[in-house]
């Protein structure tokens, strides 16, 4: 049975958009989109949750402001929509109202995505979950707001490393025209998310490049991030975005990775590689994503968890 969005909306009274954990300008952008579509279409106030702090760098999000971290545990939802959440864990506290919801979509474009709602839009094919929210938008004749056109601009541009990427398809491109049409900014965009960073923010970022770790003839480089070295630089969870893409630049890397220290028996990792399918290797650990951008939480120190990856890491 097809999703028929609009009904759904139109018999809900308590509408909730989640984000993924450590969000970044795929699942806020789409979020926000989707926020500003319902509001114009129907009139209807949904609510925002996300599950950690907002990078800096997207804060100027249309209706990002309305966006809450903590919700009443005790709220029932007639609808639950998630955005860019290649699986539900990844939702983190806010899972309860999922649960508890009378209908649940989940709008996605990660590969590795279980189809874990009632009704799944889910495109391995696309660029991002901001080309699948347009995708929808198109199909079923909802006009695209100026403010949902900047948000799903942010949200393809960020997806595709600013067109950049393996995934910067022809459609893709097709569609950032179109949402420049409607009225999306690509200077003051491009600018919002690629150009306002704090002292602090590259100062770490330095700092985590310069105790990279190389092996296999420079195939393989990684970087420990420990909660000594946040505290240091006082530095937010958004501070690490971006470091296993720098490290995969290097002309000898095939295969980039962070790890973070949550504690000393957890670890997240964040994997790049050029040719080598991450997603496949971080799904040994219950994690997925993209073949060449991927993601994991590994239940060890950040000393076994990489001696299980290099285990898994095969050419």
């Amino acid at each position: 049975m097809g999703l028929d969005l609009d009904n759904i909306i139109k018999n809900s009274k308590k509408i909730l958009l989640l984000s993924h954990v450590n969000p970044d300008g795929d699942t806020l952008g789409s979020m926000c989109a989707l926020y500003s579509m319902i509001l114009n279409r129907f009139k209807i106030k949904a609510d925002m949750s996300v599950v950690s702090n907002i990078p800096m760098n997207y804060r100027f999000l249309p209706n990002i402001n309305k966006a809450e971290r903590y919700f009443d545990n005790s709220l029932v939802y007639d609808l639950v929509i998630t955005l860019d959440v290649a699986s539900i864990e990844r939702t983190r506290d806010s899972k309860i109202f999922f649960d508890k919801a009378k209908v649940t979509v989940n709008f996605d474009h990660h590969k590795t995505n279980p189809n874990f709602a009632q009704y799944n839009i889910v495109s391995p094919e696309a660029s991002s979950c901001g080309e699948v929210l347009y995708n929808y938008f198109k199909e079923n004749n909802w006009e695209i707001t100026k403010d949902a056109a900047n948000c799903l601009y942010v949200a393809i541009m960020t997806d595709t490393g600013n067109f950049r990427f393996e995934n910067t398809t022809s459609a893709a491109l097709r569609i950032a025209a179109d949402l420049v049409d409607i009225g999306a900014n690509p200077n003051i965009l491009y600018k919002n998310c690629y150009e306002t960073k704090t002292k602090n923010f590259v100062m770490f970022q330095n700092y985590c490049v310069d105790k990279a770790i190389f092996s296999e003839d420079n195939k393989i480089v990684y970087t420990t991030v420990y909660k000594k070295d946040l505290e240091k630089f006082s530095a937010g969870d958004d501070y690490t975005d971006g470091i296993a893409e720098t490290l995969r630049a290097i002309d000898t890397t095939e295969v980039s990775f962070v790890l973070k220290e949550v504690d000393t028996k957890l670890t997240k990792v964040s994997m790049r590689s050029k040719h080598t399918d991450v997603a496949q290797i971080c799904e040994k650990f219950q994690g997925g994503g993209h073949t060449y951008a991927a993601g994991c939480t590994i239940k060890s120190s950040i000393s076994d968890a990489i001696e299980k990856i290099m285990k898994e890491i095969k050419y």
